[in-house]
């Protein structure tokens, strides 16, 4: 899963099984989803540079991960303008 002395995925697999891993629980806060998401994106970003075998199907991965952050990111926006 790793090289030598790292703790990074270097697969599309590796990457899948580690988001499966630390999914956050269901009803878990947005705050808590954004953070997911996000980390999701990155980690994508990083081993498509990697596998490059999977490259594009990382980027797809990486879109798909940004545009769940952007939606939960809104509702937060929306919930806190409710608030006000």
């Amino acid at each position: 899963m790793t090289t030598p002395g790292g703790n990074e995925p270097q697969t599309l697999r590796d990457a899948h099984a580690l988001v499966s891993a630390r999914r956050p629980k269901p009803g878990a806060n947005l705050e808590t989803w954004l953070k997911f998401h996000q980390a999701n994106a990155r980690m994508y970003r990083a081993v498509s540079d990697v596998d490059r075998w999977h490259h594009h199907e990382l980027k797809y991965w990486v879109a798909y991960e940004e545009c769940k952050a952007e939606e939960v990111a809104a509702q937060i926006q929306k919930e806190k303008s409710q608030a006000s």
